[in-house]
C-alpha cells in the first residue's frame, strides 16, 4: 500500500452485501473490504499493489464451479495463500411490506439463481441474472416495484431495507461456497506435524500416448491424494488441454516431491499456485 499505517483492504467482487463481503468480514475483520464491479477488478487491484488479498468464490456445492475463475486465474500473477467455505443462506427479498405472491421476476447471480432454480420454478417467480446478489437487492429498493424482488443475503436486506420474504430461499440444506484468498507473494507455509496442507498448480499435458494417464499416475504411485481436478482449453485455442490440479500435500513432503518430479516427465507449463493450510470444513464434511 502506499500509505503508511493505512489500513489493509481486501477487495471482493459485488456490492456490499454480497456473500464475498460477508466472507472478508468473517474471515478478515480486521481488514477493509473494498467491493469491485468484476472479478477482474478485485484481482486487478491486488495485482496493483492497491489491495492486499482477494476474497474470490471458486465453487458452490449445489450449482458448481465458477468456471470463470478457472479460466482467469492463469492469466494473473496471484497465488493461493488460503480458502474458505462460507454457508450460504439465501433469502427472498422484496420491497417492504410486499409478500412472495406479488412477486414476479426476481434478480440475482447466476449461481444463486441457479442454487434456488427448484424453489423459482414452484413459485412460477422468473429468474433475471446480475452482476451479484447484492446489486440485485440494490436494484429492488431503486425500483421500487412489488413484482421485482432479489435473492441475496440478510446483510443486504438490512443494507438496502427490504423485507425477508423468505430464508433459507435455497434448494438444499448445507449449500456453501468455497473461495480462495489471493496475494501478490507466494507464501509457503511453514509444515507443522499433524496439519493438512493443499497445494494448487496448473499444467498442461505433452502431446504424447496416455500422458494425462502417465502424469497422474506419479500421484497414485506415491499415495499423494489428488482433491481436485479441473480441465479448460487456454485461450479458446482447441490445441491443448490446460489442468488446474489441487492435491492434499505439502511441498516439502517426500511423496509430494517424486510425484512431481513424474508430473514433470509427462507434463509441461507446471505453475505453482500456492500452497496454504486445509480448511476445517475439510475435515468436517468427511
Amino acid at each position: 500500500m502506499t500509505q503508511k499505517n493505512a489500513t489493509p483492504i481486501i477487495a471482493y467482487q459485488g456490492h456490499q452485501g454480497a456473500y464475498s463481503h460477508l466472507s472478508c468480514q468473517r474471515v478478515f475483520p480486521e481488514l477493509e473490504a473494498h467491493a469491485c464491479m468484476t472479478f477482474d477488478a478485485a484481482m486487478a487491484m491486488v495485482e496493483r499493489g492497491e489491495a492486499n488479498i482477494a476474497m474470490i468464490p471458486v465453487e458452490n456445492s449445489t450449482a458448481g464451479r465458477v468456471e470463470e475463475i478457472y479460466r482467469k486465474l492463469p492469466h494473473t500473477s496471484l497465488f493461493v495463500i488460503g480458502e474458505h467455505y462460507e454457508p450460504v443462506n439465501h433469502c427472498l427479498l422484496g420491497l417492504k411490506n410486499s409478500t412472495i405472491d406479488q412477486i414476479k421476476t426476481v434478480g440475482s447471480h447466476p449461481q444463486a439463481l441457479a442454487q434456488c432454480n427448484k424453489r423459482l420454478t414452484k413459485l412460477n417467480i422468473s429468474p433475471m441474472a446480475t452482476l451479484d446478489t447484492a446489486g440485485a437487492a440494490l436494484s429492488v429498493s431503486q425500483k421500487g416495484d412489488p413484482s421485482h424482488g432479489a435473492i441475496a443475503s440478510s446483510l443486504a436486506a438490512t443494507l438496502y431495507d427490504l423485507e425477508i420474504l423468505q430464508e433459507e430461499f435455497q434448494d438444499m440444506k448445507g449449500n456453501t461456497t468455497r473461495f480462495l484468498i489471493l496475494s501478490r507473494e507466494h507464501k509457503i507455509p511453514t509444515q507443522v506435524k499433524g496439519q493438512k496442507y493443499i497445494t494448487s498448480f496448473l499444467f498442461t499435458v505433452r502431446n504424447i500416448p496416455s500422458s494425462l494417464y502417465k502424469a497422474m499416475g506419479g500421484f497414485a504411485t506415491n499415495s499423494v491424494n489428488i482433491i481436485k481436478l479441473e480441465s479448460y482449453t487456454p485461450d479458446g485455442r482447441m490445441v491443448a488441454t490446460q489442468f488446474h490440479i489441487d492435491v492434499e500435500a505439502h511441498p516439502n513432503d517426500d511423496n509430494m516431491a517424486l510425484a512431481m518430479d513424474d508430473l514433470a516427465y509427462f507434463a509441461k507449463d507446471i505453475r505453482m499456485l500456492g500452497t496454504y493450510i486445509a480448511s476445517d470444513y475439510r475435515s468436517l464434511n468427511t
